[in-house]
């Protein structure tokens, strides 16, 4: 969900300045590939509504789109930074990688990495001869290129969302910025791919904040610093009890979804729930995803998302980290089902008739929708007013431990009767008979309809009474009573 947001956030800025929103796939660690993910996040934005104008699928006139394919051009800049001394070829083994970092601990260092103190007791070619490290580069001896993080340097940088931060350079490690397996890391794969596809902006999650001072410096380093992206960190979305970024493991615990899309693991087989399957809306989802960091600065909370192009502004985003509310995500998919057409909930409604074996009259399904949407978050919970469609074996017990009384049966056999008479079986007439009755028997509502309630339906609650009524017609509604009085009476 959370880099859905983000996707979302680079979206709307783009579509607000008449940008270009480009989906580029970065895979340039082959050991986190995994399968299906392309596909997925392809469909996730699809089902969503960003439509992409680049992509690795219909391309674009800065392809290709997948970091993978473009590999061969990155090596370029890695010789270029090692060339100007910007970086260097480090020969170290995992194993001498591990001694350093248990030395360091040993030394009661808080934070071991490989900087600008420790590199100068390590296996690179700032420590070994020319000839050494050319005969290595020669033999074929693995290695890395890291960059040379300068020491004691005061780093600045304006973030559009944080304003300016600032690094000294003493805290940062030398980064790995291409790998030993010929494919570069995220660092200069990004800022190359970006320099190159001629981005404006880059907005990424709030995690990606402690890279940014490497990227500043990339970009010097390269001669690119006059054409810099501007850089927008968003903030973290947190779980909804307590504090901490938000996880899958918080969504299994507290029952919501973290992913768009079902997804399933092609590891592990483990499934993962999604809001698709879940029975939201993709505007709900939408909504929800804008709202965590971004306040539109007046009351409104229901978005489509042409409004949002047109309102978002980064100006609006905050800092602080947004707590996810999974109950107000639900209150959103209740507000655009209450918009929905009706052909459009019937469509949405059929599946899970069929899957819960009810008959039902296709001619009909457009009052049922209409009177079962306003007490549904989701069109799946429409089926509690499967009593439209069959009579209620069960009734609730609470309204007839409350309401069902000696004289309950007699009154409400008298009531039938004056059903009976009404013609035709609209809603109004029978609430006039209803009302009528009530007033000559000088009974309380509260006396009579719960019991009419249960008695037709089952249930202690459900929409209008005299709706219900009319819609399963007058012979059914009355043999329901009866039956409905036969079994109560005998317990």
């Amino acid at each position: 969900m959370g880099g859905v947001r983000t996707a979302l956030f680079n979206y709307l800025f783009a579509k607000h300045h008449n940008g270009t929103f480009i989906l580029r796939v970065e895979d340039t660690d082959q050991t986190r590939y995994v399968q299906g993910a392309e596909e997925y996040i392809k469909e996730s934005l699809e089902w969503i509504g960003m439509h992409t104008d680049e992509d690795p699928w219909k391309g674009g006139p800065y392809g290709p789109y997948r970091q993978s394919e473009r590999k061969a051009m990155y090596r370029q800049y890695a010789d270029q930074l090692v060339e100007a001394g910007h970086a260097y070829y480090a020969f170290d083994t995992a194993e001498e990688l591990d001694e350093m970092r248990e030395r360091l601990k040993r030394a009661k260092v808080p934070n071991p990495q490989y900087n600008a103190a420790v590199r100068t007791t390590m296996k690179n070619s700032l420590t070994l001869s020319s000839d050494e490290v050319k005969a290595r580069l020669d033999s074929g001896d693995p290695y890395t290129i890291r960059i040379k993080m300068p020491r004691n340097e005061e780093l600045r940088f304006e973030d559009i969302i944080r304003g300016w931060v600032q690094v000294n350079t003493s805290s940062l490690d030398d980064k790995v910025i291409f790998k030993s397996d010929g494919m570069p890391t995220y660092h200069l794969a990004n800022i190359v791919d970006d320099h190159l596809m001629k981005i404006t902006h880059v907005i990424r999650g709030e995690e990606w904040l402690p890279s940014a001072p490497l990227h500043i410096l990339l970009y010097r380093y390269l001669g690119w610093e006059d054409t810099r992206p501007q850089f927008a960190h968003l903030p973290l979305i947190l779980r909804p009890d307590g504090n901490g970024k938000l996880s899958k493991r918080d969504g299994d615990r507290l029952g919501f979804p973290v992913f768009p899309l079902e997804w399933k693991d092609p590891v592990t087989g483990e499934i993962s729930s999604g809001y698709r399957e879940q029975g939201y809306f993709p505007e709900a989802f939408i909504n929800t995803l804008a709202f965590l960091g971004w306040n539109p600065g007046t009351e409104k909370e229901l978005y489509s998302i042409d409004e949002l192009i047109q309102d978002f502004s980064l100006s609006r985003v905050g800092k602080s980290g947004a707590k996810f509310d999974a109950d107000k995500t639900k209150w959103f998919n209740q507000q655009y089902l209450r918009e929905q057409s009706q052909n459009v909930l019937i469509e949405r409604l059929i599946p899970y008739l069929g899957r819960e074996q009810i008959t039902y009259d296709r001619s009909k399904l457009g009052v049922f929708v209409e009177l079962m949407k306003e007490r549904a978050y989701f069109v799946e919970e429409m089926l509690e007013g499967r009593y439209m469609f069959e009579a209620p074996t069960e009734y609730d017990e609470r309204t007839v431990s409350k309401k069902w009384k000696d004289d309950s049966a007699a009154i409400i056999r008298d009531l039938a009767g004056k059903f009976n008479s009404v013609e035709p079986f609209e809603p109004s007439a029978l609430e006039a008979v209803f009302k009528g009755f009530l007033e000559e028997r000088s009974l309380g509502m509260g006396a009579v309809l719960p019991v009419l309630r249960v008695l037709v339906t089952g249930k202690g609650a459900g929409p209008g009474m005299f709706d219900i009524m009319h819609f399963i017609g007058k012979g059914e509604s009355l043999s329901r009573i009866e039956t409905g009085i036969e079994r109560l009476n005998n317990g």
